[in-house]
């Protein structure tokens, strides 16, 4: 008969699998609450303490560190040294072991007390994993409940190959070294600034892209706390390496507005239109006014629910993706016309965004690590008015949009706003007189009527040279951070021109 370890943290379905195990021919050996469980359901079951010949002891933190658990489950069948030892010493094979760990995620999340967390790190669990991973051409190892039916069906019809098994490896070591890569991050986090030694970043796989930024390169999508499972929709279409990088800037914009009625277009990273609207049709119309050359071919990001006559003037354009909180049955028959737009949703009425709490960005040779940005509500309210003339409503109101959106955009970055619509944005500038002045001239060129607009710069201007050309283009309010040694110079200018000039105190750079 063989024999299976069963000891688990998450009891899904563990009764289940027990029971058909025993069908199979299985005998079980089981832990604490695991044990009882299995019992409880009428399954016969032996306790770990028969086979170990010693109690548990330590409040439970030895129980399972013995010869006769590790040695049942590394023991080699193919070799007669270690038959002979096992035999000689009354050890009993352990042929599948199903282990997943304490949980340290949820003990984190729910108390901040050390000692408590610190109970709830688990020792004889990941060892007996590491151990039947390690001997998995004899040892069967499961880690996940998900997998236990493609295990009984494995073990039914004598499928359950070398291949099969070393899968099942992988996904032990992975299960591990994700375990020990979240308690490190946590003590660093909580003893080191989050910025330890080492720097572990652990994602699950979602997904393989058709290829990386180009043909020739491999990728694939990863995920924090299932936030792409939860969440992420795929209607129409797959999504490429690209699309997902489009996807997040365009998100990160459309969303940073709360539940109002945003809109987004991205085109290779950047923001070519955006607006604010009484309703989405209202947004998407002024959004694409900003650069529609720019959007052919773009992602789009709605903040809500895209309905069917929203659909129909979306489709009067080539767009590559929609992204949308919804996208109604209606609006995706129509969006069936165009065969080349994909279509995702977050299956709820607004988008839904992460809110990773750090960053991280790969160099050649490493990466660097840092806390993630964010543009709190109150950076902008609470904004400094440093000029004679202060902004009206409606002109704060536009600041904000502009400078949220400058904040998420790459920098040199300055953004005008009129009317709760950017009708001007320059990114990506080696200086920011330069982005101030491509901006404007691209929404000349576009017809667009700047004056009486806001301007937003991410980081300060260290001359007066863009608050000129600001002032000669009918800009009447800017808001930046402030910070320059020539910020007299600056709010002199505003001065003279009339306008009113706001410093946030915070420099939101995106490289």
């Amino acid at each position: 008969m063989k024999r299976a370890l069963l000891s688990v943290s998450d009891k899904s379905n563990i009764v289940e699998f027990a029971s058909a195990l025993v069908r199979n021919g299985f005998e079980i050996v089981s832990t604490g609450g695991t044990h009882r469980m299995i019992c409880e359901a009428g399954i016969d079951a032996i306790e770990i303490g028969e086979v170990t010949r010693f109690p548990e002891m330590l409040d439970g933190r030895v129980k399972t560190l013995n010869p006769y658990v590790h040695g049942g489950i590394l023991y080699r069948r193919d070799m007669k040294t270690h038959r002979a030892t096992v035999a000689e010493h009354g050890i009993v094979g352990i042929d599948l072991v199903c282990v997943n760990l304490y949980p340290f995620k949820e003990t984190i999340e729910r108390t901040d007390d050390f000692d408590t967390i610190i109970e709830n790190i688990d020792i004889g669990g990941p060892a007996m994993v590491r151990s039947a991973a390690k001997n998995f051409k004899d040892v069967l190892i499961v880690t996940d409940a998900q997998d236990y039916d493609d295990v009984l069906n494995a073990i039914e019809q004598g499928h359950d190959s070398l291949e099969f098994r070393r899968a099942l490896m992988i996904k032990a070591y992975e299960h591990t070294a994700a375990y020990d890569s979240m308690i490190a991050n946590y003590m660093n986090s909580r003893f080191h600034e989050g910025m330890g030694s080492k720097q572990f970043i652990v994602g699950t796989k979602v997904m393989d892209t058709r290829y990386g930024e180009n043909p020739h390169q491999k990728g694939a999508l990863y995920e924090f706390d299932r936030h792409f499972s939860d969440h992420f929709t795929t209607l129409k279409g797959e999504a490429s390496f690209n699309n997902l990088g489009d996807i997040n800037g365009a998100v990160k914009i459309a969303a940073a507005f709360g539940n109002a009625h945003a809109v987004c277009i991205v085109k290779h990273g950047n923001p070519c239109g955006f607006a604010i609207g009484d309703h989405l049709l209202d947004a998407y119309t002024k959004a694409l006014q900003c650069d529609p050359v720019s959007a052919f071919g773009g992602v789009v990001a709605i903040n809500g629910v895209v309905d069917a006559s929203l659909a129909e003037m979306m489709n009067e354009i080539f767009l590559e993706v929609v992204i949308a909180g919804r996208i109604t049955t209606e609006a995706q028959e129509i969006f069936a016309r165009k065969k080349r737009l994909k279509l995702f949703e977050y299956g709820s009425d607004y988008l839904v965004q992460a809110h990773d709490s750090k960053d991280f960005k790969h160099i050649e040779g490493g990466f660097i690590f840092q806390d993630a940005d964010c543009v709190t509500d109150d950076e902008v309210a609470n904004a400094a008015p440093v000029s004679r003339r202060l902004a009206s409503d409606q002109e704060r109101k536009d600041a904000e949009i502009a400078y949220k959106v400058a904040s998420l955009t790459k920098s040199n970055c300055v953004v005008y706003v009129k009317e709760r619509a950017m009708v001007a944005v320059g990114m990506g500038m080696t200086s920011r007189v330069d982005a101030a002045r491509c901006a404007l001239k691209k929404a000349e060129e576009m017809g667009l009527d700047v004056s009486g607009s806001a301007m937003a710069s991410e980081a300060f201007f260290p001359f007066r040279d863009s608050i000129d050309a600001a002032a000669a283009a009918g800009v009447t309010t800017i808001i930046e951070p402030g910070g320059s040694i020539r910020d007299d110079e600056v709010i002199d200018a505003a001065n003279e021109h009339g306008m009113a000039l706001y410093f946030s105190g915070v420099r939101h750079f995106l490289h």
